[in-house]
């Protein structure tokens, strides 16, 4: 665990250089807008320890995998989203010293992420090895206002004396992936001009061939007067422009860089050099403080229905303001062929590409912060995977339309590379059900059912019963050969939590045809004779249901994780040597595997997901059983713990998984930040919140809430939209507030009554 970021409210701060936390400062400090992103890397040179990284969104390179590949139905490739053109890069020389901080004396340093505006901040002061001093402030921003653009400026003063500075902006396409399994170059050069004010470079990746064009513009000053004298930089998969400059003591060298960046993704080939100029010219027109004015105005817009404000402590304030910021920076909605990598735009690790954390964690933030359309988006990029999920399927052997969605993709292949990840955690497809359950549930959207759900319920129902198998020895229906949520078990047999996802789907896949049937017979006709549905396949369904088996401890009365888990010796997670931790850096994987702990929420996460179905006794016995079990070193893990402490009346442990989930990276709590963020388990860090300390959850096609606020606490606010009604829910130490900001009326229930609150109105309740 680090602890070396300043809390402040709406600030990531980095008060000194500290080359050892570099790679996790680059992670900690990266900046985005949905369509770009790119870790906090030094525009100025750096020979220190480092992971460049610019990514682009849905521009990506199937790596071949280096195990696996040669099985019957093994992806042949990892998809990854790979690092792109380096678009901050500067090169600067002091009277010919080349400036590089890992090199030179630093004597003041400071990183700033300013969340509210957008912004990235960095102000230092060097002494180079030939006396020279300077104070280098930079500001970079990836533009919200205009997603596939982005600008900078670097400004230089000299403080001791006269110098020369020689002063280069450039494009650089020579970029690497560390991760590339073979050490192999994603990009090939297809060329550059070098026109007027502007330059571009363009690129091609290797065999997906993706072409993206990047246009550069510079403006360098001195004193405030523009530099018209320049040279331009010519070189393979690099341009550029640099000036040379006699800075007298106490003046000031500046430049900014606007750069419009578009790929064959988003648009057509032909179009791209027209739209890289308009761009461009568009943004060279403008002083870099209206832009950095119009990013500020994007952003507010976003905090006014996103932010959550906590009074009374500044480090739980920081940390969830951090995790909204940071999910808002990989993915805005605007586009349903995008989806959200569990790194997002900040390092190389999972690809960038997606896994079923999108549907389990991060629908429920966007559902309530965005509204219904961006989270039908997310449904929909499964939806239009359904032909891929059942390829999938088909390669393992299953029939019928089975669809089996991938634990990771990019496009709806099965990309991932570990066997017992690839086709054995197959609970992913339970995941997707309920996220269209969930959906439906919040926003009563029923028309979704007929016109995508009902046909992806339907694929996945078919996986499940052609999955399972009757045991004639227990006379029941089994899974065997699964990993659960747990990773840290592989192959077992009958995981509880896969059982049960496996049956509900098909409960409630049998339930959506009964509503499809109601509110759409045509729809439900067509989709019928479409997927050739058979009574006797339902009433199969059915059987399953009823037969399934369910691994259980009579005289703990808990449901036990898999069969024989109770072979194991079941050691707290308290009696383990903190030396010793975290197990996957510490132990060896067969180590790990015959022990009894628990990576993340298993038979919890079941109980999280279906908790109308289970008494509080129930989820009290089974928390008190696994919870002591569960190492959490899955950064997927707090939050459900979090929300399940709080609905059993436990808040000191709610709070401590709070806080745990929402600094998981701001203070790296697992060791892995410099890998990149934990993107999509900072929506869990929202859920901890809003379903655990205010206990929101839909009964009865109403909001509910159950609150508590934690001891320190004076007060937090948060904001919702249900059904188009926008709701701010303040909860105080004594009360709770619901303020109405919308035209309509609502009814939502408080502590198990209902309460109808008209429009513009502000209630309060004594809790």
């Amino acid at each position: 665990m680090k602890d070396y970021i300043i809390k402040d409210a709406w600030q990531i701060i980095e008060d000194e250089f500290r080359p050892a936390y570099q790679e996790i400062s680059e992670s900690l400090f990266s900046i985005g807008n949905g369509r770009m992103g790119q870790r906090a890397n030094f525009e100025e040179d750096y020979s220190g320890k480092s992971l460049q990284g610019s990514y682009l969104a849905g521009v990506y390179y199937p790596d071949k995998t280096r195990v696996g590949w040669w099985k019957n139905g093994y992806p042949e490739y990892f998809a990854k989203v790979i690092n792109s053109v380096n678009w901050i890069g500067v090169h600067v020389l002091i009277d010919g010293e080349r400036l590089d901080l890992a090199k030179v004396k630093v004597d003041r340093f400071e990183r700033v992420l300013d969340m509210k505006n957008g912004q990235l901040i960095r102000i230092f002061e060097a002494e180079m090895e030939n006396g020279a001093r300077i104070e280098v402030k930079s500001i970079r921003m990836c533009h919200l206002f205009l997603s596939e653009t982005a600008s900078l400026h670097y400004q230089i003063k000299a403080l001791n004396r006269d110098i020369d500075i020689s002063l280069s902006s450039y494009l650089d396409g020579n970029v690497l992936n560390r991760d590339s399994n073979y050490d192999e170059k994603f990009w090939d050069y297809e060329g550059h001009e070098l026109g007027g004010n502007f330059q571009h470079l363009t690129m091609r990746t290797k065999k997906t061939g993706f072409l993206v064009r990047t246009d550069l513009a510079s403006k360098f000053e001195y004193q405030g007067k523009a530099i018209n004298k320049k040279k331009k930089i010519d070189a393979v998969a690099k341009v550029g422009e640099k000036i040379n400059q006699h800075v007298v003591k106490d003046a000031t060298l500046s430049l900014v860089k606007y750069v419009a960046i578009h790929s064959s993704t988003n648009h057509s080939e032909t179009d791209l050099e027209s739209l890289g100029i308009e761009r461009l010219s568009w943004l060279f027109e403008k002083d870099f403080s209206v832009l950095m004015k119009m990013q500020e105005d994007a952003w507010s817009k976003i905090w006014e229905d996103a932010d959550i404000e906590i009074e009374g402590d500044v480090s739980a304030q920081q940390a969830i303001r951090f995790n909204i910021f940071q999910l808002y920076q990989t993915y805005t909605g605007e586009d349903a062929r995008l989806n959200i990598g569990p790194k997002g735009f900040t390092g190389e690790k999972y690809g960038g590409v997606t896994y079923w954390d999108t549907e389990a964690y991060c629908l429920p933030f966007y559902m309530a912060t965005k509204g219904e359309d961006v989270a039908k988006n997310l449904l929909i990029y499964r939806y239009h995977h359904l032909e891929k999920a059942i390829e999938n399927a088909e390669k393992l052997g299953f029939k019928n339309g089975a669809a089996l969605y991938p634990m990771v993709t990019i496009n709806g292949e099965e990309c991932h590379n570990e066997w017992e990840i690839t086709f054995e955690e197959i609970h992913r497809n339970g995941a997707i059900a309920f996220a269209i359950f969930n959906y439906i549930r919040y926003t009563d959207d029923v028309g979704y059912l007929a016109s995508h759900g009902l046909e992806v319920l339907i694929g996945i129902a078919r996986f499940w019963a052609q999955r399972i198998n009757w045991s004639e020895d227990k006379k029941v229906f089994v899974m065997l050969g699964v990993t659960g949520p747990n990773e840290y078990e592989n192959n077992v047999n009958n995981n509880w939590y896969t059982n049960t996802m496996a049956s509900w789907c098909l409960e409630y896949t049998l339930e959506s045809l009964h509503i499809v049937q109601d509110h759409a017979p045509e729809k439900f006709h067509e989709i019928f004779k479409k997927l050739k549905l058979k009574d006797a396949e339902l009433e199969e369904w059915k059987s399953i249901i009823e037969k399934m088996y369910y691994p259980y401890d009579a005289k703990r009365k808990v449901f036990l994780q898999q069969d024989g888990f109770l072979d194991k010796e079941l050691i707290p997670v308290t009696e383990l040597d903190p030396k010793e931790r975290p197990l996957n850096q510490k132990w060896s994987w067969d180590r790990i595997l015959r022990s009894c702990y628990i990576k993340q929420a298993d038979v919890l996460q079941g109980l999280y997901f279906l908790e109308d179905r289970y008494d509080l006794e129930t989820i009290k016995r089974n928390y008190a059983f696994y919870e002591p079990l569960t190492v959490h070193e899955s950064s997927l893990s707090p939050c459900v713990h979090a929300i399940i402490a709080a609905k059993i009346g436990n808040p000191e442990k709610a709070y401590e998984f709070y806080l745990r989930t929402a600094r998981l990276d701001l203070d790296d709590y697992n060791n892995d930040t410099e890998d990149g963020l934990h993107i999509t388990s900072m929506a869990g860090t929202w859920m901890s919140i809003v379903e655990g300390f205010a206990g929101m959850r839909v009964k009865k096609g109403m909001l509910s809430f159950q609150p508590f606020i934690p001891k320190n606490w004076k007060r937090f606010s948060f904001h919702i939209q249900f059904r188009e009604v926008h709701l701010k829910i303040t909860v105080t130490q004594g009360n709770f507030e619901v303020q109405n900001k919308s035209g309509k009326e609502i009814n939502i229930i408080f502590n198990g009554d209902v309460i109808n609150i008209a429009p513009q109105q502000l209630t309060k309740q004594r809790t």
